[in-house]
């Protein structure tokens, strides 16, 4: 499947030519080994691929004992793999390579032996027993890499003229009318149906929900594996928090209670298993900012924060289960858009998906005040400008599922911060206009804030 990771890696190429290595980096199942051998297979004479997840153990023990002798090094790697390389056309591909750290580390000199083009893909890549007693080379690029996004599941669907009309109506702040209808169809399948690949491909083939579900769950299913093998030391706590997420999304505010895991929960002794749901990509975790102001991380509190599924098909199979399996029927109540519970989640987590996929860091904005109703107010999300200024760099967004909402929390904050902002946005399920200095999107527009 066209993924648009591959441009990006064209890119790299053309610019380091070798100066460089490229990490991609993300959740497992999401098509990194696949992308990259595509890659590899099209844009190179010839390739090495050392898959470190069944690797020889011999082939892991080269990277401590020949580092020395880059020659010898390279030499066993051919002679093992039975590949022939050639110096300036060929690359070498550590996948899973937080498997092997010492590869990792071994990439500084590789690079600098300058023969050939390096890539390595990996999950789990920052967890401290994966960077221990290695340095992380300076040479390595981060590449980060997510399931795939609305436009990648028009192009799997046989769409490749959707979005391009999508964003060229999002420039001109033009409806886009006759046409809302379809894409709002096609946004729908793609928040029931996800974006790891082989769910949309299962889709795409079969167009069976079923089929789509069960595929979806054999990915919960190896999360909670991973959980269980590599959350060394805090399984529990991982595994309680990633149990949760469905239910604490469904909460009014959506803020994740620590009491629901343990009566005195404090934030400090769950840091460490947030963070690995977060570097996992399993999980994309949304931090309160206290004042919308200049600069979001700078007002940034920890304690408070809201965790979403890295991928929203996936939520749908872990947060509707009957059976081991999510009733036909409430598939199909999504696609009309009349499941009267819990959509609202849905399409926030979406929301969540589709503006970290496209490179924001996750805040939002929450005020709970006793004494001052004005203060009181809840912002879904905030997205800053690449460039700060002064002035009117935060875009205040409010998520609505259903038809009929309020935006008392919004005019609320633009009364109180208005010379911080941009125009604020609603994302919602009807078409674009603008209206009252606030402008309101179709939610496949989100991508484009």
């Amino acid at each position: 499947m066209k993924r648009k990771i591959y441009s990006k890696l064209l890119e790299w190429k053309k610019q380091r030519n070798g100066a460089t290595a490229v990490l991609i980096e993300g959740a497992r199942r999401i098509g990194k080994s696949y992308i990259v051998e595509e890659f590899a297979r099209n844009e190179y004479d010839s390739y090495l691929l050392i898959d470190f997840n069944k690797a020889d153990k011999v082939v892991s023990t080269w990277f401590d004992t020949m580092l020395e002798d880059i020659d010898l090094l390279l030499m066993n790697l051919q002679i093992h793999y039975g590949i022939r390389l050639t110096p300036g056309k060929s690359v070498i591909v550590f996948d899973e390579v937080q498997l092997c750290p010492r590869a990792r580390a071994a990439i500084k000199y590789l690079v600098a032996d300058g023969r050939f083009h390096y890539i390595e893909t990996g999950s789990l890549v920052s967890i401290k027993k994966n960077v221990r007693d290695i340095v992380i080379p300076s040479e390595e690029e981060v590449m980060p890499m997510f399931p795939m996004d609305f436009e990648e599941f028009l192009w799997a669907s046989g769409n490749d003229i959707l979005m391009p009309y999508i964003e060229r109506c999002f420039e001109k702040r033009q409806p886009l009318g006759t046409h809302h209808r379809k894409a709002m169809e096609y946004l729908r399948t793609y928040m029931i149906v996800g974006g790891m690949p082989q769910a949309v491909k299962t889709f795409v083939e079969t167009k069976d929900y079923d089929k789509v579900d069960r595929m979806k769950r054999s990915i919960l299913q190896v999360y909670t594996n991973d959980i269980s093998k590599y959350a060394a030391g805090q399984e529990y706590k991982v595994k309680s928090i990633f149990e949760q997420i469905p239910a604490q999304l469904q909460k009014q505010e959506k803020k994740f209670r620590l009491s629901s895991l343990e009566a005195g929960a404090a934030y400090r002794d769950y840091d460490d298993s947030f963070f690995w749901l977060a570097d996992a990509g399993i999980a994309n975790i949304c931090y309160n900012c206290t004042a919308p102001n200049v600069g979001l991380r700078l007002n940034m509190e920890r304690n408070t924060l809201k965790c979403y599924m890295g991928d929203t098909g996936l939520l749908v199979s872990h947060a509707f289960d009957e059976n081991g399996k999510v009733p036909i029927e409430l598939y199909q109540k999504l696609q009309l858009g009349k499941l009267e519970v819990n959509e609202g989640m849905i399409v926030e987590n979406l929301v969540a998906q589709m503006l970290r996929t496209s490179g924001h860091k996750l805040y939002f904005y929450s005020n709970s005040s006793r004494e001052d109703a004005s203060e009181r107010m809840e912002i879904d999300f905030l997205t800053a400008k690449n460039k700060l200024t002064s002035r009117h760099n935060i875009t205040p967004i409010e998520v609505k599922s259903s038809q009929r909402y309020t935006l008392s929390s919004l005019r609320k904050c633009m009364d109180k911060y208005g010379e911080y902002l941009t125009t604020p946005v609603v994302l919602h399920g009807s078409d674009l206009k603008e209206e009252n200095g606030i402008l309101f999107l179709p939610v496949y527009m989100a991508p484009l804030l």
